[in-house]
């Protein structure tokens, strides 16, 4: 089995790794896993804990006591006073084993100086397994997974992280609404330029960026972090669906193929190229040497017939594909909306009353916000 890298993750690195979300779920507060790692930490027994496929890890075992029996976390703080390492099936509803002493390759590099972490990164390294040390004098858990670190922190610690998290999303979130509704309003003007949609389209990846990270966060507090999931649903409403609207609007060239690609690309960006329009430019299909603030463009409509109130995506792909852009949208009656596929004389009412009230709603706001 491919040795991995024993670097410590970052934070934010970290909380991108599947693998280590996955591991956090299960000892997140809440967990039957994370109530016996809690009993250990405050009884200062320390303990070596291995989840996995027992039989897959048979290899590394010495000597040790066969349990299986239904997992407890009573049963685990009782057998973590033994030495030795403790045996868990994957999803931890079973000890397998007790007092088991592992013997990983011995010449696999490992940074960590005490017997008890060396021997669980060396561990996670050599196999599948989350492994988890508890430290018996200074009270700290360790995950290691994939011969990668990550410390498990206290929950008013996780909190705190997460509610400064929260209060930087609600500022990007500002900023983004502000960005948005200037877009909108030149939209329907016709006076939008590349610059003007890079700007929202860089605030829109930065807004979910920040989500994610506190996702992860939500993730490690497990049922302490429901009013924080709560704060983050709220304050997300409706920026995924902007967003690849936006995409649609205005790449070079629409299509399933490239929408798709060109998500999947920014969403990929290191965050200094988050930071360059010349790169964003290039990923929705423009030169990349292009003067953004006096190149104009116009979008295909799909942002603006997206918030009018119970007008499917296919309908609106259907106007959109029909129609051919926003200008020529606004310029339609009734009678050609009518025509269209999924219209028909009601929701083509609806769509004139809906831009009407859009473009009421968006006056009224850029006036609040100059």
């Amino acid at each position: 089995m491919a040795h991995r890298s024993g670097d410590e993750l970052t934070d934010l690195e970290s909380r991108q790794e599947p693998r280590l979300v996955k591991a956090l779920e299960m000892v997140a507060p809440g967990t039957a896993l994370r109530e016996g790692i809690d009993n250990i930490v405050h009884a200062r027994t320390g303990a070596l804990i291995v989840t996995g496929d027992p039989e897959e890890l048979s290899f590394l075992n010495s000597g040790g006591i066969k349990l299986d029996i239904d997992y407890s976390p009573a049963f685990l703080y009782q057998v973590a006073k033994m030495d030795g390492a403790i045996i868990l099936n994957g999803n931890a509803t079973k000890i397998s084993a007790a007092n088991v002493q592992l013997m990983p390759d011995p010449t696999i590099l490992s940074l960590e100086t005490g017997t008890r972490h060396r021997t669980a990164e060396r561990v996670s390294k050599q196999t599948e397994a989350l492994v988890i040390a508890i430290s018996q004098r200074r009270e700290i858990v360790s995950l290691y997974v994939d011969g990668a670190k990550y410390i498990l922190e206290d929950i008013p610690t996780v909190l705190a992280k997460a509610n400064q998290a929260l209060a930087t999303l609600d500022k990007y979130r500002v900023r983004l609404d502000q960005v948005s509704t200037r877009l909108t309003a030149l939209e329907f003007e016709g006076g939008a330029t590349l610059h003007d949609v890079l700007t929202v389209l860089q605030r829109s990846e930065l807004v979910t960026r920040m989500a994610v990270e506190i996702e992860r966060y939500i993730v490690e507090l497990g049922t302490e972090g429901r009013l924080i999931e709560m704060q983050l649903e709220e304050t997300m409403v409706g920026t995924a669906a902007d967003k690849a609207a936006l995409v649609h609007d205005y790449l070079a060239e629409d299509g399933d193929e490239s929408f798709a690609q060109a998500l999947d690309q920014i969403g990929r960006l290191p965050h200094q190229d988050l930071l360059d329009f010349g790169r964003l430019a290039e990923l929705l299909g423009y030169d990349r040497k292009a003067n953004t603030l006096d190149y104009p463009v116009a979008p295909r409509g799909y942002r603006i017939l997206g918030r009018i109130p119970r007008l499917p995506r296919i309908v609106v792909a259907s106007i959109v594909e029909a129609i051919g852009g926003l200008d020529d949208l606004l310029a339609a009656g009734e009678g050609e909306l009518e025509g269209i596929e999924g219209v028909g004389e009601i929701r083509a009412k609806d769509i004139r009353e809906g831009l009407r009230r859009l473009q009421e709603i968006n006056l009224v706001d850029r006036y609040l916000q100059t």
